[in-house]
Formats: C-alpha cells, structure tokens, sequence
C-alpha cells in the first residue's frame, strides 16, 4: 500500500511538471511568433517609407533634369543615400532598378531642356513614367513578404 501511495504521488508530480512545461513551452511558442510577427511588419513598414521617399525625391530630381541644365548636387547625394539603405533592407532587382532610374535623371540633365510640345510627347508615350520599372519591382518585393 505503501507504494501505492508513492505511485499516486509520482504520478501526480509528473503530471503537473508535465502541464507546467508544456504551459511555458506554448507561451514561449506564443511569444516568439508574436516578436517575428512584428519584426515582419516592421520591416514591410520601413520598405515602404524609404521606397516613398526614394520617389518623391527623384520625381523631383527629374522634373528639375527635364527643365534645367544644372543639377542640385546635394538632392542626389540624398538619392544615393536613399539607394544605400536599399542595399541593405532590399533586393538587388529593387536596388538595380533604383539606379536606372537615378542614371537616367543624371542623364537628363545633360541633355538638352525639354520644350512643352516634347513634354506633352513623353506623356503621351509614357516615357515620362521613369520610376515605372522600380515601383513595380517594389510592389513585387512588397507582396512576397509574408505579413506575419
């Protein structure tokens, strides 16, 4: 009877161990996938912003190459650096395609100032659209990372 009784408690020992340990494990589980869930959208987040600025800085460079022959320098120091940061957070598509658009600007402004009729035909042919192939190699990379 005597080791009845010690059974019963072994048993009952193991049992909550066991329920204790598992209760951790599932929270530690729950944790974890929470912090890459987060990190995930984090990372989403910040791709976004600097693919944002990324445009809105070279629409304005080259709406500045299409009408001027000289170029604020500094504007695309700031582009590179944007290009920098996509080195690291990107994928080489994106940063290829980011340096397209930007040696295409720095070729605009070596070349001669557009007149309004030529305006009006790069819209009409849609070769006013530069950022086209880096926006939609953008919108690529953006849905292929998972959001949790």
């Amino acid at each position: 009877m005597n080791d009845t009784a010690y059974l019963t408690a072994v048993a009952a020992l193991a049992g909550s161990t066991i329920g204790g340990l598992t209760s951790l494990a599932s929270a530690w589980l729950t944790q974890r996938y929470q912090d890459r869930a987060k990190r995930l959208l984090q990372d989403k987040g910040r791709r976004q912003s600097l693919y944002k600025q990324f445009i809105n800085e070279a629409s304005k460079l080259y709406a500045d190459a299409l009408s001027h022959d000289k170029s604020d320098i500094s504007a695309l120091v700031s582009v590179y650096a944007l290009i920098g940061q996509m080195r690291v957070l990107s994928s080489l598509a994106v940063v290829e395609r980011a340096e397209a658009v930007v040696g295409k600007i720095v070729e605009t402004f070596f070349a001669p100032n557009t007149t309004f009729p030529e305006f009006r035909e790069l819209v009409q042919s849609h070769t006013i659209d530069l950022l086209r192939p880096f926006t939609d190699e953008c919108r690529a990379e953006l849905q292929v990372l998972p959001d949790s």
